[in-house]
């Protein structure tokens, strides 16, 4: 039997980290140019597919035209496909690491957090994901939700102890 002061939501908790795969390898600076260089070609691919159209969002959210649902239900099975992958054939990092999957359980703060983010994206157009390609395209008003993106992560992470998780 537990005593009734033990903390067992750390144990929860540990396994919901973003970087439960992180990399204890220490490489030299130069190394993340390939991030760098992976980064600008994924913007590119944001900005001809129009990813990043207001416009486009707009219509995503208004029920006016499937492009969006066609992009992100392309991403979605691409996704799954991947980790069936790296599950079925034990797929290891470009460095040979383990790649770990941990089952998440799902929770109301999942919902309150997508209609935050859902609303978030109606409003400014923006998704954290195309930020920087949107800035990048002349769009420099979108450095106000760039700065509010930040603004909430950090909040986030100084009120997460006391959201329902």
């Amino acid at each position: 039997m537990m005593e009734p002061n033990t903390n067992t939501d750390f144990e929860v908790r540990s396994l919901d980290a973003i970087c439960v795969n992180e990399s204890h390898l220490e490489h030299q600076w130069y190394h993340n140019i390939k991030y760098l260089v992976i980064g600008v070609l994924f913007g590119v691919v944001f900005v001809k597919s129009e990813v990043v159209s207001w416009f486009r969002i707009q219509e995503m959210f208004r029920l006016q035209s499937f492009h969006m649902y066609g992009i992100i239900g392309s991403a979605v099975i691409v996704g799954m496909i991947s980790v069936w992958l790296i599950k079925k054939f034990n797929i290891k990092t470009i460095y040979g690491e383990t790649i770990e999957f941990h089952p998440k359980k799902f929770n109301k703060g999942q919902i309150y957090g997508g209609l935050l983010f859902g609303l978030g994206w109606a409003i400014t157009g923006a998704c954290p994901g195309p930020l920087f390609a949107q800035i990048g395209t002349g769009a420099t008003v979108i450095i106000v939700t760039l700065i509010s993106a930040i603004a909430g992560t950090w909040v986030y992470g100084l009120w997460r102890d006391k959201l329902p998780h």
